[in-house]
């Protein structure tokens, strides 16, 4: 009888840590999105608004690998009011040769997580100045904490300043992230404040208004947006995707639709069929990415199933090589 493989996520977290290797498992994946025949359906969503909940369902098939994901990722967010977090999900391994369920990875949104971050290190490794050190993060929920971590991986950041709009929370994760991370991060009361002189600024709300400023962003400036993962949902201005030197998208079929590029079209700012690079298109150096050290640079991070798919895959093969798990007749 076929065999499934079961992980908690307490296990997923000892084998799937937020490291380099995750970062470089996402960066595969958006290099595959651009160079293999992926097939990836639209995010199958459900909204919950008496609750401010959502699901989104999630997945993507790579040729060459031998298992695809299928991910439930529910957010919550009025769970921090009762204590609960306010992201969750499960992940589904099947095999692709078969279709038979290979895993079940019961990581409680943990791998969302650190998908997501690594994406977020990623955009700044190919579209930051590569002496930057000074970062901006908007948000203080778990996104802030590990984008900040991720993006230390792959840049020299030695400072930081965290914007949420309960600054005590935000003074909270800067004073455990500063001891934690080993570099100086302070809580600011002003957005504006953030932002003035930082070289990476990264949006990690669920905000439904634009709370990031065109008028704010400075020459040399990445920006990684990634709290936009819903059509309702925006953090920054559609005029900074105008005036950005370079806009990129992790999915430009995703961004239409539901990033802060879909806003900049809503609002007549951007033309609906306008064409923008994608992070993985300037990964496998099919297009350009940043040029100078002066431009401004957004990228749009909406998540892909393919990041799904790439970090269940990791955590399997991990999983199997430590003999991690516990294993299910089905």
């Amino acid at each position: 009888m076929p065999i499934v493989k079961i992980l908690t996520e307490r296990e997923l977290r000892q084998i799937v840590p937020l490291d380099i290797g995750a970062v470089q498992c996402v960066e595969n994946a958006f290099h595959s999105l651009a160079t293999k025949t992926v097939a990836m359906p639209p995010i199958l969503r459900l909204d919950v608004p008496e609750h401010r909940g959502e699901v989104d369902v999630k997945t993507a098939y790579a040729p060459g690998l031998d298992g695809f994901a299928v991910k439930i990722s529910p957010g919550f967010f009025n769970n921090p009011n009762v204590g609960l977090p306010s992201t969750g999900g499960v992940m589904v391994l099947l095999s692709s040769k078969t279709g038979l369920v290979q895993a079940l990875l019961l990581d409680n949104g943990y791998l969302t997580n650190v998908r997501t971050a690594a994406g977020g290190a990623v955009a700044a490794k190919y579209l930051a100045r590569t002496d930057a050190s000074v970062a901006a993060v908007f948000g203080a929920g778990i996104q802030a904490r590990l984008q900040l971590q991720a993006l230390a991986l792959v840049r020299p950041i030695r400072e930081a300043r965290i914007w949420a709009r309960n600054v005590f929370k935000a003074e909270a994760v800067a004073k455990e992230l500063s001891a934690e991370l080993g570099f100086s991060i302070i809580a600011c009361a002003e957005p504006i404040k953030a932002v003035a002189g930082s070289h990476v600024i990264v949006t990690t709300t669920p905000a439904d208004q634009p709370i990031l400023r065109a008028e704010w962003l400075e020459p040399g400036q990445h920006v990684t947006a990634m709290g936009s993962d819903a059509e309702h949902k925006n953090e920054v201005e559609p005029a900074a995707i105008v005036q950005a030197d370079l806009y990129v998208a992790d999915s430009l079929t995703q961004t239409r639709c539901l990033g802060e590029l879909h806003h900049a079209i809503a609002e007549g700012a951007v033309a609906g069929d306008a064409s923008f690079p994608e992070l993985g298109e300037i990964i496998a150096g099919s297009k350009t990415g940043r040029t100078s050290e002066v431009q401004i640079t957004i990228a749009d991070l909406t998540g892909t199933g393919i990041q799904d798919t790439a970090i269940a895959w990791l955590a399997f093969v991990r999983a199997e090589a430590a003999g991690a798990g516990s294993a299910l007749e089905n």
